[in-house]
């Protein structure tokens, strides 16, 4: 999604807009991979170290940050400096979003559970990923095949286990959730 420039703002290399845009593009996609490394970094520790139970107060403050920066991407969307859809970038970065914070951070029942876990792998796999294609992309124009590969192949897998991780965090959650009634 990030990092794809728009067809309207980018008309010539040497315009200074479309320089800015690609400059701001390229720091906030490497800001972005090396968030998303050190959330990845810490979970595998953790994991290692201590288990599933473990990883999540291992990766609070970057988990955190790396996915409430991605809430930028829809306004990119919505701008039109990048040409990802709005249509695509709200869901997915929405629903992620509010996974983490009105579940994942809200219900600490959820902070332990093996979902959590199999949601910040995948979520970091992707990312650590799918970062570095935009952000070579933006700073050098380029992508080796290699990172294309991994970027359109391994959310195949990713994706899924994503998606019901999600799914097995709010179901893990729901029970702990209070209910207001009408009085």
């Amino acid at each position: 999604m990030e990092g794809v420039p728009s067809k309207k703002n980018s008309s010539m290399a040497g315009d200074n807009g479309s320089v800015v845009r690609r400059l701001y593009l390229s720091v906030y996609n490497w800001v972005s991979f090396f968030g998303w490394l050190l959330v990845l970094y810490h979970a595998i520790l953790a994991l290692l170290g201590g288990g599933h139970e473990a990883v999540y107060d291992a990766v609070k403050l970057p988990l955190l940050f790396s996915q409430t920066a991605a809430l930028a991407e829809i306004l990119h969307s919505i701008t039109g400096f990048v040409s990802s859809p709005i249509s695509a970038t709200l869901p997915q970065v929405g629903i992620r979003t509010s996974v983490l914070w009105f579940i994942v951070w809200r219900f600490p029942e959820t902070q332990s559970h093996v979902c959590l876990t199999s949601l910040v792998l995948s979520w970091s796999i992707t990312e650590v990923i799918r970062y570095p294609f935009f952000g070579l992309r933006e700073a050098f124009g380029i992508t080796p095949f290699w990172l294309l590969w991994l970027r359109y192949s391994t959310f195949i897998v990713l994706y899924p286990i994503g998606l019901i991780s999600e799914v097995g965090l709010i179901f893990t959650a729901m029970p702990h959730m209070k209910v207001s009634k009408p009085e």
